[in-house]
This record gives C-alpha cells, sequence and structure tokens, in this order.
C-alpha cells in the first residue's frame, strides 16, 4: 500500500537499508499516527520477525505471546521446550535468526515495545544484551523499536544511561500528518472535499490517519463527525478514554492537566496548572507535562523574551480538544445531534480558536508564504501590559533583519473583514507589544492569516503589510 508523505522519515528508513551495519530505529510518537503502518509498509519485503505487545499483560504473558508469534510467524518449532525469562526468549529469537541464509538486510520489528517492559521483568536488560552481543557483531539487523508511550521510550531507550546508552542508530518522532498530506490521504481514498472542510475536519481530529480513514466516500464533514463521534456504536466515541488508558498507568492527573488546559484556549504557565490543578509543585507535576508532551497531547511555547517561567502550555491535539468541548459531557446522540450543534455559536467560536492552534502547528508553511525560508526566524508567543492595557500574541516571528510580525489568525467563510472595533484592538495590541524594550529599533508588521483573504477596506490598508491565506498552509 501507498505510504502517503513522511518524506523524511523514509529517507531515514532507506539509509538502513543501505549501511554496512546493523541499526538500531527508535519510533515513536502519538496513538494512531501511523507508526506501524510506516514500518510495515515501507519494511514489508525485510521483516523477518514482527510483534507487538500486550496491553496490561503481565510478564508470563508477555513471554507466552512472543513465544506464540516465533512459532506462527515459523521461527520456532511448537515441540520446543517453554520460554520463561527474557534471555531465553531473545536467544531463541537469536537461534531463529541463524537459521535464516540470504543476505537481504533483515527487519525486526518489536511494536509496543514499552508493553513488554512490566515491572521487575529484566525485560530491558535482555534486550540491550539482544542488541549489544548480538545484533551489533552482525552487519544484516534493522532492529526496529516502536512505542506510543512516548515518555518511556524517551527515558529508557533514548536517554539510556546503562547498556543502550548511545547504541541507537536512527530515531524518528513521526507527528500528524500536515493539512497538506492529510489532503493527499483523503485523495488517495478517493474522499474530494474542498480544502475548507479539509481544515475543519483537522480542527475536529487532527493530522491523524487513523481518524481520516473512517471518512466513507459521498459522505459530509457534519455526516463524518456525526456517525463518528456522536453515536452510541461511533468508532470515536469512546477513543479518548482508550487513548489515555493505553498510555499512562496512572492517567488521574494527566487527565486533570488537560481538562485544566482546555479551559484556557491561549494556554497557561506552569505555575497555573499548579494552581487550578491543586496539583504539588515538583517533579511529580514536570513528569506529567513532559509525558503530555512527549505524547503529543500538549506543547510547550516558550515567550517572546525567553523568560522560561513564563512558558504557555497549550493542549495541541485536536481530537483531545474536540472530545473535552464538545463529546466529553454530549447527551445528544443519533441522527441531527451534530448536525445541530455544528451551526451553533459554539461551533462557530471554537473554529476560530482552532484555526489558532492550527496555524501554529504550520509555521515553517506560514514562513515559506512570507518569503522567510533564507532568513533566520525564531517563532514565539507573547503576553503583557503596559499602563493597564493588556495583550497576547499567539505567534509572533523574531526576524534577523529587525522585523517582529504579529500574526493574527481569523477563520471565516468568505473573505474576512476587519471592523472598526477589531481595528481598535490590533491598534491596542500592536501598540501594548511595540512598547516593550525587547521591541525597540524594531519594525512590527502585521500579518493576517485567515480562509479567504481579508476585505481590502481602508483599516486593512492602514493595519495589514502582509497576507497568508488557507491555501498557503497547504505546502
Amino acid at each position: 500500500m501507498e505510504i502517503i508523505g513522511r518524506v523524511l522519515e523514509k529517507q531515514v528508513l532507506a539509509r538502513c537499508l543501505e549501511a554496512r551495519e546493523s541499526k538500531l530505529v527508535a519510533l515513536y510518537g502519538r496513538r494512531r499516527v501511523g507508526k506501524t503502518y510506516l514500518v510495515r509498509n515501507f519494511y514489508k519485503g525485510n521483516i523477518i520477525f514482527d510483534i507487538a505487545g500486550l496491553h496490561k499483560g503481565n510478564m508470563t504473558d508477555q513471554i507466552d505471546h512472543f513465544n506464540v508469534q516465533l512459532q506462527r510467524q515459523g521461527k520456532r518449532k511448537k515441540n520446543m521446550p517453554p520460554l520463561k525469562k527474557w534471555m531465553d526468549v531473545f536467544e531463541a529469537l537469536q537461534d531463529c535468526i541463524d537459521t535464516i541464509t540470504h543476505k537481504n538486510k533483515k527487519v525486526i520489528f518489536i511494536d509496543e515495545l514499552p508493553w513488554f517492559d512490566t515491572p521487575r521483568s529484566k525485560f530491558l536488560m535482555a534486550f540491550e544484551n539482544f542488541w549489544n552481543s548480538y545484533c551489533t557483531k552482525r552487519t544484516d539487523i534493522i532492529l526496529v523499536i516502536c512505542g506510543s508511550a512516548a515518555s518511556w521510550m524517551i527515558k529508557k531507550i533514548l536517554k539510556n544511561k546503562g547498556g543502550l546508552h548511545n547504541r541507537v542508530s536512527e530515531k524518528i518522532r513521526l507527528q500528524p500528518f500536515t493539512l497538506l498530506e492529510t489532503e493527499q490521504f483523503l485523495k488517495y481514498n478517493s474522499i474530494k472535499w474542498t480544502r475548507y472542510d479539509i481544515a475543519q475536519v483537522y480542527m475536529a481530529v487532527g493530522g491523524i490517519p487513523f481518524y481520516l480513514k473512517y471518512i466513507i466516500k459521498g459522505e459530509s464533514l457534519v455526516q463524518f463527525l456525526e456517525r463518528t463521534c456522536f453515536t452510541e456504536a461511533g468508532m470515536l466515541r469512546l477513543e479518548f478514554d482508550e487513548l489515555f488508558t493505553s498510555l499512562f498507568n496512572k492517567s488521574h492527573w494527566h487527565y486533570i492537566v488537560m481538562e485544566a488546559l482546555a479551559k484556557v484556549k491561549n494556554g497557561i504557565t506552569r505555575n497555573k496548572i499548579i494552581e487550578l490543578t491543586n496539583m504539588a509543585s515538583g517533579g511529580t507535576c514536570t513528569e506529567i507535562l513532559d509525558e503530555l508532551m512527549e505524547s503529543g497531547f500538549i506543547t510547550k511555547y516558550l515567550p517572546f523574551d525567553n523568560n522560561i517561567n513564563k512558558a504557555l502550555y497549550r493542549l495541541s491535539d485536536f481530537f483531545t480538544v474536540f472530545h473535552l468541548k464538545f463529546m466529553q459531557n454530549s447527551k445528544a446522540l443519533g441522527v441531527g445531534s451534530w448536525s445541530n450543534k455544528a451551526q451553533g455559536q459554539s461551533w462557530i467560536s471554537w473554529t476560530g480558536f482552532a484555526f489558532e492552534s492550527l496555524c501554529l502547528q504550520h509555521i515553517q508553511q506560514i514562513k515559506h508564504a512570507l518569503k522567510l525560508t533564507a532568513i533566520y526566524t525564531e517563532a514565539s508567543s507573547w503576553q503583557g501590559n503596559y499602563d493597564g492595557q493588556g495583550a497576547q500574541i499567539d505567534l509572533v516571528l523574531n526576524r534577523a533583519d529587525r522585523i517582529l510580525n504579529v500574526c493574527e489568525a481569523k477563520f471565516a467563510k468568505g473573505t474576512y473583514t476587519i471592523t472598526k472595533a477589531y481595528a481598535k484592538e490590533l491598534r491596542n495590541k500592536i501598540s501594548v507589544f511595540g512598547a516593550q524594550p525587547i521591541c525597540k529599533n524594531k519594525n512590527i508588521f502585521l500579518v493576517m492569516i485567515s480562509t479567504y483573504g481579508v476585505l481590502d477596506n481602508a483599516y486593512a490598508k492602514e493595519l495589514v503589510q502582509s497576507q497568508v491565506v488557507l491555501d498557503d498552509l497547504f505546502t
């Protein structure tokens, strides 16, 4: 099957096939983002063994499962002695590999690796020994390890201080599709939607292939969301709970943090999170925030003045935001349940916020549209006050040519009109921002990011220096 997008990731996997030594590849990212699909389809002609850990399985379950897969995939005879320890398991795997005589690269794919690492099982010790004592002595092994529990993958593999220290050859953090990749994926599945609707479905479920594949040919955006999210048997109805329980053993605080962030659309500081959740400050808070960030649920945005204490945490997983806003307490299910909400002010207001998030996840496309690819540019957020006036800017592009692009995002069905009231708001925001010492001797240019452009009225002529439209985000 065709692999949509993933250009850089495919280049990494291809290099491993051409290498003259064995390679250990660590692949991680949000659950449902397409990690397993990428590996199985790219290496489909080279995989000699393929296994995934059992969710919530104990040590005996995992070892029995490994043994069964060795037998089913023709790597171990059924009448051989049972395996009881992980060292025995990897010894059996070595024996199986030794029987393969062809000289092509041999891919071993261990999916959901964190689930194998049960308490006191010594799995990681045996795995380290397998790589260091066996795989590295050969030149034809590609060992791909994969996990949705990104925090485990980083702590136990990428930052390992024991036998796997600096042993990972390639690391890939698989991100959701971009808007362009989402469009390509839908076209591949014969879904003919406008970019306006593609942007809306992205704002609801994100660029997650597992969710997008449920769109049916000839179905509208409203019909898709209603069928999958607002019916008792909807494929995404229980997805949020399944995500959390599969990723975090103790998900209580993760959930509370997510709920707190969902109530403040523009993001909040670490201290504010502690205040809103009554969580104890210290290692626990840091660990939970790190796990949510590494798993792709939240993003940390550094402020314009680089004051780390003012860094903002913001929900960045679109499906999570959509679930907490519309699905979590929804009592209306079935035909018409979502189509009525989709016409309401709540959805219209929410798309404005979601479009801002969409822009933050397509900063490279915005830079390209502004022709900044050759100019060193830093992206950040800003909030502050001056003479009692407060203001916040979600995206500031600080350019090496002494220009500050203040970006405003507006989602509209047609050309967006800057009104007298909004023009006053923009002037205030630029004035307050420009009064900051860090902005001294720099030009401040307003960039309007909108779906179909801004009406060329007197206020636009006065304030807007550059424009970015929805099509620019599909590059």
